[in-house]
């Protein structure tokens, strides 16, 4: 399989999907793949943007012909996992792994990006392509924000792999698709003893083994029925010694909510419930909050887009369940409207398993998508409202007459 005039075929993709991850490297550690990025890049002519970023890149396509611009996203990082795939291609760097799919993301972005260079000259406006360090640490987009690389953008677009959908599948819906999520690190203070009269003090662990319990009423009384929640605590540290009440004990976990009316009213809660257990057991306590990225929000407008442009390069649409997983594509959506989709890719795993794969049929479906919704992006935005407000996209965006080459990139599952 080959887009015509790109000079990249679907086999070249999957060897730099394979490169990518034999070759992981951790949030804000990616030096090698970000020159990997730039050289594949230059070799089809691609402009290279001077951002301030120390690691990851953006580019652009198009310009060519006046019109708006959008961007196009994918992150680069891999995780701190040892990897248990027995691919012949697994990581070479020890404890590091591309667990969560960013490098089959890279590479549908590298492909993307040669499918619209060789459209250059059609493009009604210009596509930037943001390659984005530390996804997994919720600081990238962040970075990528403040060095100016979204000025002047008027739409974002980006994905996430998501293994339990066929090939040829593309999960789009409006509003909330992943979760906000929120760390939390609770330390509370007693006062030691020796075990054999608790009474002299006033143990921090029964005050933990009280909390754990009641923070889950949280979600069970003060999130309705019909809106979300989870509460986990996942660490919960306390003592050194069988015959010892200790003096601290310390508890750690996560939050995930879907509305920032419900994220702020359990984290309110949340924050009432810790004192006041640990008032009741004569222990004090303080909660740090980790900030996590928002809930990923979809434009309705631009949920529409991607839902005709996957029809029109012979894909199919559905609507997916919402993953409680933090992603923070987020932060842009909350700068410029975003769509954020999940690509099928039919893996055996889920995310962040030492032995995620995914189906690389998947990568020339992602290309043909993503060019097809840039096309019709750009021309759904020409002529049409800028800034945060969402545009109102022309009939033609949603016709079924082929744009591009896309459709010469079809793969069903």
């Amino acid at each position: 399989m080959q887009w015509p005039s790109s000079g990249l075929t679907a086999e070249r993709v999957v060897e730099i999907r394979r490169e990518l991850h034999r070759y992981p490297e951790l949030s804000n550690e990616e030096f090698e793949t970000t020159h990997r990025i730039r050289s594949w890049l230059e070799e089809a002519g691609i402009r290279i943007l001077d951002v301030p970023l120390a690691t990851g890149l953006i580019a652009e396509v198009g310009g060519v012909q006046e019109g708006p611009v959008i961007a196009l996203r994918a992150d680069i990082d891999a995780l701190p996992i040892q990897e248990e795939t027995g691919l012949p291609f697994a990581s070479a760097n020890p404890g590091k792994m591309h667990a969560c799919g960013h490098d089959f993301h890279t590479a549908a972005l590298i492909g993307t990006a040669y499918a619209l260079k060789a459209r250059e000259a059609q493009l009604k406006g210009t596509v930037r392509l943001i390659f984005q360090p530390a996804e997994e640490k919720a600081k990238g987009a962040r970075q990528v924000i403040a060095s100016g690389a979204l000025d002047g953008v008027h739409a974002i677009f980006g994905m996430h792999n998501k293994p339990d959908l066929p090939v040829g599948t593309i999960g789009i819906k409006n509003g909330p698709l992943m979760a906000a999520a929120d760390g939390f690190v609770v330390e509370i203070a007693g006062r030691g003893t020796h075990a054999a009269v608790p009474e002299a003090g006033n143990d921090p662990i029964v005050t933990a083994a009280h909390l754990v319990t009641a923070l889950q009423s949280i979600v069970s009384r003060n999130v309705g029925s019909l809106e979300s929640a989870v509460i986990s605590v996942t660490k919960l540290h306390s003592g050194t010694a069988w015959n010892v009440v200790p003096e601290t004990a310390l508890l750690e976990g996560t939050i995930r909510t879907f509305d920032e009316e419900v994220r702020q009213r359990v984290l309110r809660r949340f924050e009432e419930v810790v004192q006041g257990v640990a008032a009741a057991f004569g222990t004090t306590a303080s909660v740090r909050w980790i900030e996590g990225p928002p809930p990923v929000l979809n434009d309705p407008a631009l949920a529409e887009l991607g839902e005709a442009a996957a029809e029109a390069a012979g894909y199919r649409a559905v609507t997916p369940v919402p993953s409680p997983a933090g992603e923070d594509f987020s932060w842009y959506q909350r700068e410029i409207p975003g769509l954020f989709v999940f690509m099928g890719t039919g893996g055996p795993k889920e995310w962040h398993h030492p032995a995620f794969d995914l189906d690389e049929r998947a990568i020339p479906v992602s290309i043909g998508f993503f060019t097809k919704l840039a096309e019709r992006a750009l021309e759904g935005l020409s002529g049409s409202t800028s800034g945060r407000k969402a545009a109102h996209f022309d009939e033609h965006c949603r016709s079924d007459e082929p744009i591009g080459d896309s459709n010469d990139s079809r793969t069903k599952g």
